[in-house]
């Protein structure tokens, strides 16, 4: 290692401060070759033109809770949340906030709440979540279905480049990217229309860089949302904000069949629902084991649909007709028309994740295919595609997710104390992989390739896309210092250096303890540095 760079903050090489940074939500244990805590902006600069003269990897984190691996690495981990010298400024007036990107979006719901505004995607991690982690995975949530992912609502980030400048890219703005004109930079990376002809046909996608949005849109904001920190370092994001509607309501809608769903999911859209949320049976199956005591139907599926307005009349207009569009494709239909009684029905969503994390060690909950999104006609085939590898590889799973978007979380729960369960772990990644390809889908609607999935750009997009993307990643990032692996492959099994069996690196006892309650508890917001000292 070279001599440390000069900064205000902290770089650390020590055992123990590198093994806290080892692990994020994911499935995978790096211990990275440094730990970095810039103390400000002019902390980041210093560390990128240091990287890039030692040409050393750096690996951008904030709260790490984002699965697809993108948030550890061997290089120097950047750990954004300890950064100040910036604030969260909310503008209630222009609908406006602007952030660091190492601050919660649980900060800013909480000062937007003041001003009756929120950022309307609700990303289910956004407690902890980092603005800079969102806008690096480009984000999303329950109710995508209506107000889309975070890339709608981002208008600018701030960010160091690799020439270790800072830079503003805004939405509509024109400007530079290093000796390039924006001008310039889109015409070097536009798609084809043929190219673009070709790109999957989803709701959802947060697959590889976004050559669709930046050809729509010609700004560079829409490479950099989305990019894992592959580009470089986000240092700050504005965004817009909305009004938080006066009321709510939710619908409960139980499905005998998954061949109702497409056309009931139509329906609802075109009522402009908030949220469809999809409950598969094996996700009521392992609640049921676990909270005997909550009354959950039998029943193949179960729908959650949220409904906003801005008055009771018109609330009551739209859950009457969501309860009509339901009923005739429904086993049973039930209505809440309350705040209060929409969160009772949401309780069976989010009674899921705390349970998955008290498993037993021997069976983890590993998020190896939680992320997969098809077209919303194929979500039945695609939860059978689901349900037969599982039974096939003999590793149950939990499906639950997104029905109005066709994007489906699987956690996968491996019995680690059996002979060969890695090989059947495998065997399940690579047939999930075979069926969102061939269902026309991609691998991640709204996590990230990450390092996960990074191998499998070339099957869903073929080989003059990926060509292309491997051209964003130049014309960014020359020296390739940035989360090297991410997005574009390393050629090392997806699966390797994980965080559990035999061949998973080793941590002092106390560090690896304290990681497994972090994820047990969901603490993500806990300073990791502060597990290395004890």
């Amino acid at each position: 290692m070279p001599a440390t760079p000069t900064i205000k903050g902290t770089f650390r090489t020590d055992r123990r401060a590198r093994a806290a940074y080892a692990e994020g939500a994911g499935v995978y244990r790096i211990i990275p070759r440094a730990v970095c805590l810039p103390a400000n902006h002019d902390d980041v600069v210093a560390l990128v033109r240091w990287a890039a003269e030692h040409e050393i990897p750096l690996v951008p984190r904030g709260a790490g809770s984002a699965m697809s691996g993108a948030n550890v690495g061997a290089g120097v981990v950047v750990d954004l949340t300890a950064a100040t010298g910036q604030r969260l400024e909310v503008d209630p007036r222009a609908r406006r906030a602007r952030m660091p990107a190492g601050a919660p979006l649980g900060e800013l719901a909480q000062e937007a709440a003041r001003h009756t505004l929120r950022l309307p995607p609700d990303p289910s991690s956004q407690t902890w979540a980092t603005a800079g982690g969102v806008i690096g995975t480009n984000a999303a949530g329950a109710r995508s279905v209506r107000y889309g992912s975070v890339r709608r609502w981002a208008q600018s980030v701030e960010m160091v480049t690799s020439e270790g400048k800072m830079l503003r890219l805004g939405r509509g703005e024109p400007g530079r990217w290093g000796d390039l004109s924006l001008a310039s930079l889109y015409s070097r990376l536009r798609p084809p229309a043929a190219t673009l002809a070709r790109w999957p046909k989803l709701r959802k996608n947060s697959f590889g860089y976004a050559l669709d949005e930046f050809a729509a849109s010609g700004d560079a904001l829409d490479l950099v949302i989305g990019a894992e920190g592959t580009l470089g370092i986000v240092t700050a994001v504005e965004w817009r904000l909305d009004v938080v509607p006066r009321c709510r309501a939710g619908v409960r809608v139980l499905l005998g069949d998954y061949a109702e769903l497409p056309a009931l999911v139509a329906d609802l859209r075109a009522l402009e629902v908030s949220a469809i949320e999809l409950l598969d049976r094996t996700f009521l199956d392992v609640v049921r084991s676990a909270e005997p005591n909550l009354p959950l139907p039998h029943t193949e599926a179960v729908l959650l649909v949220e409904i906003e307005a801005e008055s009771e009349a018109a609330l009551r207009r739209a859950a009457d007709a969501a309860v009509r569009a339901a009923r005739p494709r429904a086993v049973a239909v039930d209505a809440a028309l309350s705040g209060a009684g929409t969160e009772q029905l949401w309780r069976i969503r989010h009674a899921a994740s705390p349970i998955l994390a008290r498993l037993p060690p021997e069976r983890r909950s590993l998020q190896v295919i939680e992320d997969g999104c098809v077209p919303v006609e194929r979500l039945g085939e695609y939860v059978a595609a689901l349900r037969q590898a599982a039974a096939d590889c003999d590793i149950p799973v939990v499906l639950f997710g997104h029905a109005g978007d066709g994007n489906v979380h699987a956690n996968a729960l491996a019995d680690t104390t059996r002979r060969g369960w890695q090989k059947r772990l495998r065997e399940l990644y690579a047939r999930a992989t075979d069926a969102v390809i061939a269902l026309g889908g991609v691998p991640s609607g709204e996590h990230g390739a990450g390092r996960l999935r990074a191998g499998l750009l070339q099957r869903a997009y073929g080989e003059e896309i990926v060509s292309l993307f491997h051209e964003v990643k130049r014309s960014f990032d020359p020296l390739g210092i940035f989360n090297p692996g991410v997005i574009l492959p390393s050629g090392e099994p997806p699966l390797s250096r994980l965080k559990v069996g035999a061949a998973a690196a080793r941590l002092p006892p106390d560090v690896e303890r304290a990681l497994r309650e972090i994820e047990r508890t969901g603490g993500y917001a806990t300073l990791r540095l502060t597990l290395a000292d004890g």
